[in-house]
């Protein structure tokens, strides 16, 4: 077998230089430390009894809020922080950028991907994905990237998707989120790993007897643009794929790459949800396709329910809803103009704690609350797994449920890693718990009212105090009485709700 350079490299990397990677990750923490990426030397914490709305704004729009976030988001304004965070470009992000831009397969094309093991790059996506959401400044985008991966779901355990993902993730996803939803929607259509996924690159009709698969365009009309009650039938679903004939993604020179076959596409006119594409259209035909499901009015719908599913509750307010998709409607398509419209709304302000946090959004908005500095090695990355949500391995094309129910069975293991999380019992991550302790004020009396503030966004009740002072019990204040408290603060509803 032949050996790439690449290989070896990345082989000898992994084996012998272990010590040196660990070297340059202090390098990089100590750096990030000293430019402000850490725990302020004095937070002030919300104290209401109700949720503080700055507190519930990072929560929502992002992955929760880094000591010292909630103070910003107070002094800027929330309106001006979304309008901000929805043009995410001159917001400086280097610090991310150093921790997150090791990840060596994020900017790769994807045919150099296949030189990589699946065990890297399983690992590479997952600390990329931890990495951004944990110490993104631009935590809106990246909690619509998170959205449109689940939107757009590739299961990277199917075929060759994991060595296709990494640049499905750039080109699509992260180019797109917050861009034209018509652009994400056609990005995807061609997109290597989604060709693979749902079987596009198996799509062709070079004869009249032969049968297009439908996988695509199936999930194309249901889940990507009109949704399961969108009006659509069997007939459109066989139309589509018919449309969507010919697509390839290359195997030999130019590996990973995508191309139009002409000889496998079905050239003949067809009919979808009422509108006509003519024939002679080849490669055409899913530009019209696109057009024709992007800017049906269920898409509009669809969309704006899933969104305010996501910002709101899942418990979606129909008026919300309907003002929603008229944003989505009337902007063609507009993303940052459609989710500044649901985080803007009354409903959004007033669903406070309303929402149970999946796995992912939990490990990460702990993180961020403690400050910790990581560079999301296997030991983190495996909590993920235990609790159900590896990173790009839903198996279905739906994503991963945006519901509470299904989270349930995963408390166990978040309350393992709440403890183990404050007492720095989670290699590969360190927590400043002493420095956080000063910050928020909590090394005099009560440090379970500062502590549960901090973490919660708002005053503890008699009861919620009441507990937490009974599991200190007779301990004296300090590191250790601290760190218990930090634990069961982290492992309770009221911060796994948000």
């Amino acid at each position: 077998m032949k050996t790439s350079r690449r290989h070896i490299l990345a082989t000898s990397a992994a084996a012998g230089t272990l010590a040196a990677l660990g070297g340059c990750e202090k390098l990089v923490s100590k750096a990030s430390a000293k430019l402000g990426q850490t725990v302020p030397d004095s937070v002030k914490v919300p104290d209401g009894v109700e949720i503080d709305p700055a507190h519930h704004l990072l929560n929502r729009a992002g992955f929760g809020p880094w000591p010292g976030d909630v103070e910003h988001v107070r002094a800027v304004g929330e309106t001006q922080w979304i309008d901000q965070q929805l043009d995410p470009n001159p917001i400086r992000d280097e610090l991310c950028e150093m921790r997150a831009g090791r990840c060596q397969s994020q900017n790769e094309l994807a045919g150099e991907c296949f030189e990589f093991s699946k065990e890297f790059l399983r690992r590479d996506m997952a600390r990329y994905a931890l990495l951004r959401a944990v110490y993104s400044k631009r935590q809106l985008f990246e909690a619509m990237v998170g959205f449109w991966t689940d939107h757009l779901n590739i299961n990277i355990e199917k075929g060759t998707c994991i060595y296709l993902k990494p640049a499905d993730d750039r080109l699509v996803v992260r180019k797109h989120a917050l861009g034209k939803f018509r652009d994400l929607i056609r990005a995807s259509a061609t997109s290597p790993a989604m060709l693979i996924y749902l079987d596009g690159n198996e799509n062709a009709r070079g004869k009249e007897t032969d049968v297009p698969n439908e996988n695509y365009g199936r999930e194309l009309l249901e889940l990507h643009t009109l949704g399961v009650d969108g009006g659509y039938t069997q007939h459109d679903v066989y139309e589509a794929a018919r449309a969507l004939t010919g697509w390839r993604v290359r195997t030999g020179f130019r590996k990973g790459s995508v191309y139009f076959d002409e000889k496998r596409h079905d050239d003949r006119a067809k009919t979808v949800l009422g509108k006509v594409i003519p024939a002679g259209g080849k490669e055409k035909d899913i530009e019209e396709l696109v057009d024709i499901a992007c800017r049906h009015p269920s898409t509009a719908t669809h969309i704006a329910t899933k969104l305010v599913r996501r910002f709101v509750s899942e418990d979606t307010p129909k008026s919300l809803i309907q003002k929603t998709a008229e944003v989505f409607r009337t902007s063609d398509g507009d993303i940052k103009q459609t989710v500044r419209a649901v985080l803007t709304s009354d409903e959004f302000k007033n669903s406070r704690g309303a929402k149970f946090k999946p796995p992912f959004r939990f490990v990460v908005s702990a993180l961020r609350a403690v400050g910790a500095d990581t560079h999301a090695h296997d030991p983190l990355i495996e909590y993920l797994t235990r609790m159900g949500q590896g990173v790009f391995q839903y198996p279905t094309p739906d994503g991963y449920p945006d519901k509470t129910s299904p989270w349930l069975g995963t408390l166990l293991w978040r309350w393992n890693f709440a403890f183990a999380l404050s007492t720095g019992g989670v290699p590969s991550v360190e927590t400043p718990l002493a420095k956080l302790l000063g910050a928020v004020g909590a090394t005099g009396d009560a440090p379970e009212v500062k502590l549960f503030e901090h973490f919660t966004g708002h005053a503890p009740t008699d009861a919620q105090r009441a507990a937490l002072v009974e599991s200190i019990g007779e301990k004296p204040n300090g590191l250790e009485t601290s760190k218990g408290l930090v634990s069961l603060i982290l492992a309770s509803p009221s911060f796994q709700r948000f």
